[in-house]
Parts: C-alpha cells; sequence; structure tokens
C-alpha cells in the first residue's frame, strides 16, 4: 500500500488540517522528511500553497487548526504548531499555542524549521556564493572531502541531493552521498538546480 494510499485511509479522505476533500496531496514534513506514513500529512491544494509559501497565508483559514490541532498523529500535530507559531501575532493562534502540548522530541520535531523564530534570530544556511539554503535543495560539492570516520572520499562535482540543515549550525548541512548521510560545511557546496 503506497503512502498516499495509507493517509488517504488515516484521513478518511480528507485534508488531515482542514477537512477539504479536494485536491488531496501527500506532504512530507521538513526536515528529514523519509516520505513515509509517521512523517507525512495529507493537505489539500489551499493548505499545501499558504504552507509552502507564507505570502499566500490567508489567516482565517486556519482557524481549522482549532480542530486538528488535537489529531492523535504527531506529524499533524507538528504542521499544526508550525502554522500556529507562523501565525501567533495574530493572537487567537498563540491561544491555541498555549494550550497545545508536545513532549520534548515532538516538539523540537516541529520546532526543527524555525517557525515562529523571529527572522533575526533564525539561522541561516548560505553556500559559497551567499545563495540561501533550504531542506530539500540540490547542491554540488565544490571540492573532494574527506568524510571523518571513514576512508571514503566525497568528490569533488558530486551532487547531493534533498539536503537537510542543522538547526543549531549555520555552516553544517546533512546529505547522502552514495549510501552514506554525511554533514558538509556550506562552504564547500553550491546549490544547483
Amino acid at each position: 500500500m503506497s503512502v498516499k494510499d495509507e493517509l488517504l485511509k488515516r484521513s478518511d479522505s480528507k485534508c488531515e488540517l482542514c477537512s477539504n476533500t479536494e485536491n488531496l496531496q501527500v506532504y512530507s514534513l521538513p526536515p528529514n522528511a523519509k516520505e513515509t506514513i509517521d512523517d507525512s500529512i495529507l493537505l489539500c491544494g489551499v493548505c499545501m500553497v499558504q504552507i509552502e509559501d507564507p505570502d499566500k497565508t490567508d489567516v482565517n483559514h486556519w482557524r481549522c487548526l482549532n480542530d486538528s490541532m488535537w489529531n492523535e498523529n504527531t506529524a499533524v500535530q507538528a504542521v499544526a504548531w508550525r502554522m500556529l507559531s507562523r501565525l501567533k501575532n495574530e493572537g487567537w493562534p498563540q491561544d491555541l499555542l498555549d494550550m497545545m502540548y508536545l513532549d520534548g522530541e515532538n516538539l523540537k520535531w516541529a520546532q526543527a524549521t524555525g517557525e515562529g523564530i523571529d527572522e533575526s534570530e533564525k539561522i541561516i544556511h548560505r553556500d559559497i556564493n551567499g545563495v540561501v539554503l533550504q531542506t530539500g535543495d540540490s547542491v554540488v560539492l565544490i571540492k573532494d572531502l574527506k568524510v571523518k570516520g571513514s576512508s571514503m572520499v566525497a568528490k569533488q562535482g558530486t551532487a547531493v541531493r534533498r539536503i537537510s540543515l542543522d538547526p543549531d549550525n549555520a555552516e553544517y548541512i546533512e546529505g547522502k552521498v552514495g549510501p552514506t548521510q554525511i554533514v558538509i560545511i556550506t562552504k564547500y557546496v553550491k546549490k544547483i538546480g
């Protein structure tokens, strides 16, 4: 059974945030989205567009979080927390955040994208040319890199797809080189695509 089929069954064929039944699609939560049932939710097109582009946010649409924040699935709770944090300056989302409880590990997962952090406090990852890197971007190595703890050397020109960002350090990203997940310093990569 595909992830989408499992999510359709879990959600009764409705958006897990607003209960819309049209244009449903799988959304895997960044960072480190593995596209499994545990780190994915089913979203309608309206929710998807607004999550991915904060400039298109319709604040009143998100009043649906009053119900969906209580969903039993951690991934749904994490997205609800992220959207409430993004909108907290509106007043009512802060009230909902104050009622919401996520345990330590799940709260850390919800906070991993930096939602709710003031722009001046956010950690921004940039490649060698100063281009801002986002979770899921693809980069290419600009020099040969010895991988610590192994005899492997990641060669210059190697593409690293679907990177994830270190939430605590702007100089570190993670990605797979071959079968190996490695930490890469941002000054040795250039964004592609």
